[in-house]
């Protein structure tokens, strides 16, 4: 994985965003936790307070935001830290679900046991009554390891749901990139009773040619239900793929399935379903392929998925859709498209049929949906 250093500095990336939360400090990357509880729209998100680049100087933390409206956020205080012997080298990324009017966030709990040469990852749950003070659970971790049979050390980012009187956990995992492993990313799906112990199902779905897939998430939709990830195949060109279908007797299968946003600078998105019914991205802008002064690291405002005609779509709520505009001097129309110039890299080049475009621009941050979020670009300018 090439990782960009930039020559020059066209933008303030320490500079706040309009539309887009950042925090006052610190590095930022996966959303986690997403969910509507007592009132708002709650943000969590992987969260380094006290640096700026992730795993030198500091182990992963929850940071916390949350709005009632995805345009003004206000600034929570840190939600989980890494206080605990199965997460002292980091609380990595999860998802939450309510359950008797308490909030449940699930997440990756990551250790290394003294004497052993590589690190264990577990998943670990905290629970919170207000949305803000959280307890980790007392028996954590609630799943210690992979499975042997179908799973790899990379075992992480469980998602959560309740389908049909079930909870489920589903969780990414692959290969790596060992040079003798055979290359497959998988999701791996777990059951339970009670929400608290789990036992394990089976694959729900795979990619040959990838080193892992990473940040799930499920959620049912009317008879149906959806399963999302980021997927790395070989070559790194990452993408977010969704699917809808049929969850029965612990296998899934696709009825339609595929990608909407072409990146690039955009990867571990998370869908949620929130209070109206609406099943929302939200993925981390820029990704992990910069090297800038400082993190610039915000997320993209939330699309509504819909799947429609064999096709995903992603739209911008409607909360959101006053902040759009026809056309911005940044996104330069051609005969058959459109390009985007980047500073120090490649300019993202669309082309094809566009019906209809819609542009979001805050700061050092695009989002350009078209043709009604066939085709989105998450770009850092």
């Amino acid at each position: 994985m090439e990782i960009r250093e930039f020559s020059k500095n066209t933008y303030d990336y320490s500079a706040p965003l309009e539309f887009h939360f950042k925090p006052k400090k610190g590095w930022v990357n996966d959303p986690n936790g997403l969910v509507y509880f007592k009132g708002y729209y709650h943000l969590f998100f992987q969260y380094c307070p006290d640096t700026e680049y992730p795993f030198k100087e500091q182990y992963m933390h929850w940071g916390h935001a949350r709005s009632k409206d995805f345009v003004n956020w206000e600034e929570m205080p840190v939600a989980l830290y890494p206080d605990s012997p199965y997460d002292d080298e980091g609380c990595w990324s999860g998802t939450a679900i309510v359950k008797d009017d308490t909030l449940y966030v699930f997440y990756a709990s990551i250790h290394t046991p003294e004497g052993a040469d590589r690190r264990i990852e577990s998943v670990s749950v905290a629970y919170s009554k207000d949305g803000i003070n959280f307890e980790k659970y007392e028996n954590n971790p609630v799943i210690e390891h992979f499975p042997e049979s179908d799973g790899f050390p990379d075992f992480r980012d469980p998602a959560v749901t309740f389908i049909n009187g079930k909870y489920y956990c589903v969780m990414a995992t692959g290969t790596g990139t060992g040079p003798d492993t055979p290359k497959v990313a998988r999701l791996l799906i777990y059951e339970s009773d009670d929400l608290l112990h789990f036992s394990y199902g089976g694959i729900a779905a795979e990619w040959e040619d990838s080193i892992y897939a990473e940040c799930p998430s499920i959620m049912p939709d009317g008879d149906k239900v959806l399963l999302s990830c980021s997927v790395v195949p070989t070559n790194w060109k990452h993408y977010f793929y969704a699917m809808r279908g049929s969850l029965e007797n612990l296998k899934f299968t696709p009825e339609i399935k595929g990608s909407y946003d072409r990146g690039p600078d955009q990867y571990a998105g998370q869908v949620f379903r929130d209070d109206k019914g609406r099943n929302l991205h939200i993925t981390w802008i820029p990704g992990w392929y910069l090297k800038l002064p400082r993190c610039a690291g915000t997320w993209s405002v939330p699309r509504e998925i819909t799947f429609r005609n064999g096709k995903v779509y992603g739209y911008p709520v409607k909360e959101v859709r006053h902040l759009l505009k026809d056309s911005d001097e940044a996104v330069k129309m051609t005969a058959d498209g459109f390009i985007i110039e980047r500073t120090d890299r490649d300019p993202v080049i669309h082309k094809g049929e566009i019906k209809d475009i819609k542009i979001l621009h805050d700061g050092y941050i695009l989002e350009v949906f078209v043709n009604g979020g066939e085709d989105v670009y998450s770009v850092l300018l």
